[in-house]
């Protein structure tokens, strides 16, 4: 289930060009299940209309404390909603924060709220700069307020090389999710994802790989720092984008997936191992490209070393670690034997041969052993939902 199915939230926007943005930010929440209050500073209504954001949420737009019906809405609304973000947050806005000031619906309804805040600053790099606005920020900071952004980019004066441009909406969803969901068991924990194939050459141009795509790790990682855990992706080649807030470290072939590995375990809570190494490499890997009219090609192939096998010394006591069974049959028997072998926590079993399930897909369906070997076996289901799973299992380890 979506952390925002059922979630009431707050939006304030305050008045920047930046407000654009805050009707995709009030579309993804609302498309999630969250239910969105909007309410809307008087300068921000001079550049979107209330009744753009009515259209986007399905519900009424606040902007007036003196709105009939509407004595006790700030202190309503503050205090009914899971959360309150406030995307655009201009130089103004902050600084009326800062004071404590409550001269309009918006600052009266963020005075007398006691939940998590988000705010998502956005103005002139100058204005972001200047030293009252991070006294402003500073002073928020140490009440417990959260902050996403700002970014360099594109200011609406033309480029910037620094900070001032609001965050994207996904961005401030995920941070904005990470303070909702951020308290359980992993928060605070240092969580080590690998993901996607690895790369053995065989000359400077060709490869030997697998069709590992990094969606699983990948989800896994995201998953893990909403949950509150600071994460290292070790990534392999592939084609995604990072995960929103995860340190992503890049590595070629086996050997530099294993070297990540061994340098991560000694700090790391987890190991989650959901990369697809290679098993094989080319003996003898060639300095020049190998031409075709040379004829056929034979490429003699030794194996790589067992990675989670070769850095069960370098494992932190009380860790857990969680490796990855991929097999095409009799998954479960060999899954039990590997969990055994490695010295395993966990392991996630699934069939490559599965409809569905396995490389290259937005799905997968997996069996979670623990140590006395019973499965947990799952639906088909997105990748994003299996990653919960196999988070709630690494946290009912640490009971």
């Amino acid at each position: 289930m979506s952390v925002w199915a059922g979630r009431h939230v707050v939006l304030g926007v305050s008045g920047g060009i930046a407000c654009y943005k805050s009707c995709t930010l009030a579309r993804r929440l609302a498309e999630a299940g969250a239910l969105v209050d909007v309410v809307l500073t008087g300068s921000a209504a001079e550049f979107v209309r209330p009744v753009t954001f009515e259209a986007l949420t399905g519900r009424p737009v606040h902007g007036s404390l003196w709105e009939r019906g509407g004595a006790l809405s700030h202190v309503r609304l503050g205090a009914d909603a899971d959360l309150a973000v406030v995307a655009p947050a201009t130089a103004h806005l902050l600084a009326r924060m800062a004071q404590g000031l409550a001269d309009d619906l918006l600052t009266t309804l963020l005075l007398a709220r006691s939940g998590p805040v988000l705010l998502a600053p956005a103005m002139n790099d100058e204005m972001y700069a200047h030293p009252q606005t991070q006294d402003n920020l500073e002073r928020l900071r140490a009440r417990g307020i959260a902050l996403v952004g700002p970014e360099v980019g594109a200011l609406a004066e033309g480029p910037s090389e620094r900070p001032g441009r609001m965050s994207e909406p996904e961005t401030i969803l995920a941070h904005a999710a990470r303070l909702l969901r951020g308290h359980g068991r992993l928060a605070g924990r240092r969580v080590v994802v690998t993901a996607g194939p690895t790369r053995e050459s065989i000359d400077p141009v060709r490869v030997v790989t697998n069709r590992s795509s990094g969606k699983m790790g990948y989800r896994i990682a995201e998953a893990a720092w909403e949950r509150g855990a600071d994460v290292v992706l070790i990534s392999g080649p592939v084609a995604l984008p990072a995960p929103i807030g995860v340190e992503v470290r890049k590595v070629e072939s086996t050997r530099d997936l294993e070297l990540a590995v061994r340098a991560e375990l000694p700090a790391a809570d987890v190991l989650v191992m959901a990369a697809a190494p290679a098993d094989f490499r080319p003996s003898s890997p060639s300095d020049s490209k190998r031409s075709r009219v040379d004829g056929a090609l034979a490429i003699p192939m030794e194996p790589t070393d067992d990675i989670l096998s070769a850095t069960r010394g370098q494992r932190r006591p009380g860790s857990v670690t969680v490796g990855f069974a991929l097999e095409t049959g009799d998954a479960l028997a060999k899954g039990r034997v590997k969990l055994e072998r490695k010295d395993l926590d966990l392991i996630v079993v699934n069939d490559a041969l599965e409809p569905g399930a396995g490389f290259e897909h937005e799905t997968n369906r997996v069996a979670i052993l623990g140590r006395d070997g019973t499965p947990r076996i799952l639906p088909l289901q997105s990748k994003r939902e299996v990653a919960e799973a196999i988070l709630d299992a690494v946290e009912r380890t640490f009971e």
